[in-house]
């Protein structure tokens, strides 16, 4: 099987993986947007998942981003890009011009850098507040215990700009408990978006009311060697 088929196939998996967790949770199975987590991949593998019909896609690194998307975007015109890892204030700029979702807004001086961007590039992409939920101090993301403070600034500098709230909960805990937390903080400030949930536990992330599932390894396979 070459390599489109294989991520074809892999995509059609996914997507009825989360039809079914979305009708397990009573909920529409639209209310629930796929993120595909191309990080590590080539463009070719992009380009197979664009050709299967999957328009919204996840990177972690904005250099990495920067090589692939612009070119696809010339021929794939509805492509969106989701910059999904934690953000540099000295890449903001590039991330506002290539990025339609920034799911990685965490502390003040990110605000800064991406408001002067925002100013320099005549556009600012939809911004997603990354919450710390298990607050790991090796990981990105705003503490719990400031994430109110955080939202409501957010909200106040960007105004809808700010659509949700991201989380990425500890390796090897229950992630439920993190899903809850993070959807109800949410609801708390009126923000429709929640992106959680990865390959190992989007199910559960739909039960527990994500609208954005982040999935790579499921569609595109494991990280490339070297």
């Amino acid at each position: 099987m070459n390599m489109g088929n294989t991520v074809a196939v892999a995509l059609a998996d996914v997507r009825a993986r989360i039809e079914a967790a979305a009708i397990a949770a009573r909920r529409e199975v639209a209310s629930v947007q796929l993120v595909a987590v191309s990080k590590f991949h080539p463009a070719e593998s992009v380009e197979a998942a664009l050709v299967a019909g999957q328009l919204v896609f996840g990177e972690n690194r904005v250099q990495e981003a920067a090589g692939k998307f612009p070119e696809l975007r010339t021929r794939y015109p509805d492509l969106r890009l989701h910059l999904i890892g934690g953000l540099q204030t000295n890449k903001a700029r590039e991330a506002v011009r290539l990025a339609d979702v920034i799911e990685s807004l965490d502390r003040s001086a990110l605000s800064d850098a991406l408001a002067k961007a925002g100013d320099q590039e005549g556009r600012l992409p939809e911004l997603l507040i990354e919450v710390n939920t298990g607050d790991e101090p090796q990981k990105f993301g705003v503490p719990r215990e400031k994430a109110d403070e955080f939202i409501r600034e957010s909200r106040a500098r960007f105004g809808e700009r700010v659509r949700g709230l991201m989380c990425i909960p500890p390796a090897g805990e229950d992630p439920v408990p993190h899903f809850r937390f993070l959807r109800s903080l949410a609801d708390e400030h009126g923000l429709p978006a929640r992106s959680m949930g990865m390959s190992a536990d989007f199910p559960v992330a739909i039960a527990e009311g994500a609208t954005l599932v982040r999935v790579g390894t499921a569609i595109f396979g494991a990280r490339p060697p070297g």
